[in-house]
């Protein structure tokens, strides 16, 4: 599992060593940079890797999403799924061009140099910062549906029983983000490939013997709904910068293909389910994380909500490490050592912490996310970088006519995405 979070402690711009000028070429300059790595991960150990790569919280609004569009929304699943798998399969045949690429921002300064490197990194770290932000907003709606209460008071301020909840859990996650290493939470992370499994198998008990049933109808298609479905599914779907480094985890790397359309396979027909059983279950009426429609009566319920609750907690070091690791390489070197490694991760928490409290709105946010950063992260980078490294743009031929289709409407897609995703959180504060 550590493998796959080498990507995350990379920097904004990083320093190639070696970089000589004359004969040779960028690319060569680039790939030169990298020292071999041991590949030592097995098949089914890069599997496991994958599935939880891309499983994840998102599991939870796919009914959400279906609900917002309706029956035939999930063709649009199918398709990002299929997309999100070919744009896949580019990273790695950009990889097996020059198989000294190690992280995700390698391929964005091989194709685009410095500036390349720039976009890919910010987009990964901003979307780390608001997935951060979506684990504080997720824990403190599940937890004021487990535990109602009214407001607190603290110090004279009024605080309405979700934000204390939110508060209560940022104290319990700072501890995790002064750790420097990571690789004990990166094998508790590993978790969240059977939470998924044992998130459906709850829901669908619930459903099936605890009296909810399956009776909605639901309707063939809400066209306004659209937006949010699709970037939704997008957000489904937002591990392209682990393929690196799973790709090069590997002892067969050729193998790298079929675990891909494995682990696309498995996670698809996982959200679909999900996706399918909460909107019979619930209808139009199913809230942003299905969790907060289960009845707590039920044990079924909790056990779901409980894995629910776990899960973010455990994950959210993972997800703001990276980014205060490149805070800390922006300060002077007098000025690192491990007092001041406390106080930029315990001012980052803070920030989550504040922009939970301000933005409480889950299914609004992970779709922004999923409009903006994951389209652009696995469809648009994948396919302009891929571009650019074989240099496919120069040549009109069948796979290039494949990707300018996928590009087109990825950019329809996140603009009308992001878009419709900023208007509902102006609109709800």
């Amino acid at each position: 599992m550590s493998e796959k979070l080498s990507y995350l402690n990379e920097p904004l711009l990083h320093e190639w060593e070696h970089r000589e000028f004359g004969h040779a070429t960028d690319e060569e300059k680039v790939i030169a940079s990298h020292p071999s790595t041991e590949n030592t991960a097995s098949f089914f150990g890069t599997c496991l890797n994958g599935l939880n790569a891309i499983s994840g919280v998102g599991i939870l609004s796919v009914p959400y999403a279906l609900a917002s569009g309706g029956w035939l929304s999930l063709v649009l699943l199918f398709a990002i799924a299929t997309t999100a798998f070919y744009t896949g399969m580019l990273i790695k045949r950009c990889m097996d061009k020059y198989s000294n690429i190690r992280t995700y921002p390698d391929i964005g300064e091989l194709a685009f140099g410095k500036t390349g490197r720039l976009i890919v990194s910010v987009s990964m770290y901003t979307e780390l910062y608001l997935v951060s932000i979506g684990f504080l907003i997720l824990e403190g709606d599940n937890l004021s549906n487990l535990f109602p209460i009214g407001e607190v008071q603290i110090a004279g301020l009024a605080i309405g029983g979700k934000q204390f909840f939110v508060i209560v859990v940022s104290l319990i996650i700072l501890p995790t983000v002064w750790l420097d290493n990571l690789s004990l939470l990166s094998y508790v992370s590993a978790s969240g490939v059977f939470a998924s499994a044992f998130i459906i198998l709850s829901i669908s008990w619930t459903a099936t013997f605890d009296g909810v049933g399956f009776h909605q109808k639901g309707t063939s298609v809400n066209w306004n709904g659209i937006p949010t479905a699709v970037s939704l599914y997008a957000f489904c779907y937002c591990a392209h910068p682990v393929f690196p480094t799973l790709y090069n985890s590997m002892t067969n790397k050729h193998q790298f293909s079929n675990v891909l359309l494995l682990c696309f396979l498995l996670t698809t027909v996982g959200y679909a389910s999900m996706a399918i059983i909460g909107y019979l279950m619930f209808g139009a009426d199913v809230e942003s994380q299905i969790t907060l429609n289960l009845p707590l009566n039920k044990v079924s319920s909790k056990l779901a909500i409980y894995i629910t609750l776990v899960n973010p907690i455990s994950k959210y070091a993972l997800m703001a490490t990276p980014i205060t690791n490149a805070l800390k390489d922006l300060l002077p070197s007098t000025y690192k050592n491990r007092v001041t490694n406390i106080l930029v991760s315990t001012v980052m928490v803070i920030g989550t912490t504040i922009v939970a409290l301000v933005v409480p709105f889950y299914g609004y946010l992970m779709s922004l996310v999923g409009a903006f950063l994951s389209v652009t992260a696995s469809i648009l980078l994948p396919c302009f970088c891929y571009l650019k490294i074989s240099g496919s743009y120069r040549r009109f031929e069948c796979e290039t006519v494949i990707i300018v289709i996928i590009i087109i409407p990825a950019i329809v897609m996140g603009i009308s995405g992001s878009y419709n995703s900023v208007m509902e959180i102006v609109h709800q504060l």
